[in-house]
């Protein structure tokens, strides 16, 4: 939603019907997570990608009836067979799509989601992905709610599920009963919690920062520069980042500490010791879900050291990458700025990293992110 919610607010303001197209599930190799948009417009516009190329064409064709009929629309796409132009995912796996209308009457709520979206608040719309009840919705933010799914004890359990998947910023289909039951299969409901873009701290203004803050930015952290000393640390320098901050490195974490959470990551790119050493004593006892910290082994072992003497556990220090980032053979800012990143990644996906053609099995790793079993998947292929 993210992606798209410039182009599409503007139709939506200008009261025109479009097609919102939905990644609602998947199994095995899929190319895109829950939550992968695409929207379509009443004169044939496209943004957005639901599986990066490979079905897209039927997405689109889907989304232009669905703009004629106003009727909401789940398809199902598998294994591509030996013609190629088979509608189908030639990686393997098996995506669910859901291609919903969108105007003023159709989600008289869109206004109020792309506003919270765009003021960095967190909203989850849940979106009835089954039966007589598909398309119906409920928003929910920590505040309110509002919508329904049809069904009082329906609406209650899946207000208690986004609150919960808001705190953690997840997106996935929940099954129930017909009135919420636990343990039930009746109902499918897709949540998608739209959560502000997670947090990445850059601690230290040297050039090697200006680099991690772009590659930051790319990824779609908010991306916050800080060093105690001004004459480094000014917007001329990092006019990538959301936020350049003067101040001492560790007293500033510890003003937002409320910011961070398991999606953070916290690069110390300092090279002091009378900076890094406070901001990772902190740093290290915090939920973030990347500590990187740059410099040479001997700078790493002497870190260690202090850091001990300062009374953390070796449980603490574990989490410490240092010297940050992968063995790529980095030397540029830029370079440099990649490998970290790219063990950002993989920290955050638990991933091998290591180069694909060394690997075997899934490249789009995990487990189901919902409803789409075995069975499931060999009856759809079977169907084709």
């Amino acid at each position: 939603m993210r992606d798209v919610l410039q182009q599409v607010r503007g139709w939506y303001v200008d009261g025109e019907r479009f097609a919102l197209a939905t990644v609602i599930d998947t199994f095995r190799s899929a190319p895109r997570r829950p939550g992968a948009t695409m929207a379509v417009s009443g004169d044939g516009v496209a943004v957005g990608s639901v599986s990066g190329g490979c079905v897209e064409s039927d997405v689109y064709a889907v989304a232009q009836e669905v703009i004629r009929t106003g009727v909401p629309v789940v398809r199902r796409y598998g294994v591509s067979d030996d013609d190629v132009f088979a509608i189908g995912l030639t990686c393997g796996g098996l995506i669910e799509v859901l291609v919903e209308p969108v105007d003023r009457t159709a989600f008289g709520e869109f206004e109020s989601v792309a506003a919270a979206i765009e003021a960095g608040r967190p909203v989850a719309v849940a979106t009835v992905a089954t039966g007589d009840g598909l398309g119906r919705r409920l928003v929910v933010t920590p505040a309110e709610v509002s919508g329904s799914l049809g069904d009082p004890g329906l609406d209650s359990a899946v207000v208690e599920d986004a609150v919960g998947m808001l705190s953690t910023g997840s997106t996935a289909i929940r099954q129930y009963g017909t009135h919420g039951e636990c343990r039930r299969t009746e109902v499918s409901v897709f949540v998608q919690a739209l959560t502000p873009p997670p947090r990445m701290f850059v601690f230290g203004a040297i050039d090697f920062a200006a680099a991690v803050a772009r590659v930051g930015k790319f990824l779609g952290y908010h991306v916050t520069v800080c060093d105690a000393r001004g004459v480094f640390a000014t917007r001329a320098r990092f006019p990538e980042a959301d936020e350049v901050v003067v101040d001492w490195p560790h007293r500033f974490l510890a003003g937002v500490l409320d910011q961070v959470d398991a999606r953070t990551a916290l690069c110390v790119l300092t090279h002091d010791p009378k900076f890094d050493v406070p901001l990772l004593e902190l740093a290290l006892r915090t939920e973030a879900g990347y500590i990187g910290a740059m410099g040479s082994r001997r700078t790493h072992e002497d870190r260690l050291a202090r850091l001990r003497a300062a009374g953390l556990e070796a449980g603490e220090l574990a989490r410490l990458c240092s010297p940050t980032g992968l063995d790529l053979g980095a030397r540029t800012p830029e370079e440099t700025a990649i490998s970290i990143a790219a063990e950002i990644i993989a920290s955050r996906s638990a991933a091998s990293a290591r180069p694909l053609s060394a690997t075997t099995g899934r490249i789009h790793g995990g487990t189901p992110s919902g409803s789409l079993s075995e069975a499931g998947v060999l009856s759809a292929m079977a169907a084709r």
